[in-house]
């Protein structure tokens, strides 16, 4: 429901800003409030003190690989480039946020296993990486009962389904997405800031609020204000677009801004993203759906 999915947006929120304790922003009642007043299954989303004492993933070694879990949740009709969509619009809340992300091996590569979730005692047939770009494990038989059985009834089916299984294609574009990620983190010390103060005063948070757009978040890493961190950008703006459709976003604060799609974008390999927008005269963004779209303004040279 809207609650959950609010709910679920603000822990993110905390998680890309590094999941410090003390952090504060705007949460879904509008009410400002810290990253450990974030409820996280009963205990604080926010839990630390310093952005390198954050370790942020959204998927590990045991449990079911990224792919195995998307593919669990997304409706069975959803089109494999979509899919493969989905996949990087979750990877890029890690890679895109502040502290340490860390990546489960073969995740650039929509790496499954089949959907066993022990990585334990599993055989190298279901832990096995493909690093030919021509497979990614899914659809090789059923994984061992073990920790599996009870839900056979559901992997039966999607592991038999072709549609379900991404081809080399799929799996190379999703690898050069993956890699676009890394280059725009690595474009600027804003993607990686230090300290508390650091994040608290140069990372913001737009569309928060019980009016939000659901599915949408928007951060900005601000280099204004404080010691100059980066020579290259004064500003970036990032939008993370779960919708499966566009969603055109307006900001009072942007307006008149000179911001431009980031360059690893413009240069993508994917032609979704090229297609986000921004408006100065309004303070609009649009950014196609299952899509992060990264904007920059440049330092005067």
């Amino acid at each position: 429901d809207l609650d959950t999915l609010l709910l679920l947006s603000d822990q993110i929120r905390v998680g890309m800003a590094g999941n410090l304790a003390d952090y504060e922003f705007i949460d879904r009642n509008g009410i400002l409030v810290t990253g450990a007043e974030v409820d996280y299954n009963g205990q604080p989303a926010g839990y630390t003190q310093d952005p390198q004492e954050d370790i942020t993933y959204i998927s590990k070694h045991d449990n079911q690989t990224l792919y195995d879990n998307n593919t669990y949740k997304i409706p069975l009709d959803v089109s494999m480039e979509d899919r493969v969509r989905v996949q990087n619009v979750g990877l890029s809340t890690v890679l895109l946020g502040q502290g340490v992300p860390f990546t489960h091996a073969g995740s650039d590569l929509l790496r499954s296993k089949s959907f066993d979730r022990d990585s334990f005692n599993s055989g190298d047939w279901f832990n096995k990486l493909d690093f030919s770009y021509q497979d990614n494990n899914f659809g090789v038989g059923l994984p061992v009962a073990g920790k599996n059985q009870d839900n056979w009834y559901l992997m039966g089916p999607r592991l038999a389904n072709p549609a379900l299984k991404p081809g080399a294609a799929d799996i190379t574009f999703s690898a050069d997405i993956f890699q676009e990620l890394l280059a725009m983190r690595e474009s600027s010390p804003l993607f990686r800031l230090t300290t508390f103060g650091d994040v608290q005063d140069r990372v913001m948070f737009h569309n928060t609020g019980p009016a939000q757009l659901p599915g949408l978040i928007v951060m900005s890493i601000s280099d204004l204000g404080g010691v100059d961190l980066d020579p290259h950008y004064k500003e970036m703006i990032g939008l993370v677009n779960a919708n499966d459709e566009a969603q055109s976003f307006s900001a009072n604060d942007v307006v008149g801004l000179d911001l431009a799609l980031h360059l690893v974008q413009v240069n993508s390999v994917d032609d979704t993203v090229k297609t986000s927008s921004f408006d100065p005269a309004s303070g609009t963004f649009v950014v196609p759906g299952r899509t992060t779209a990264v904007f920059v303004s440049y330092e005067s040279p």
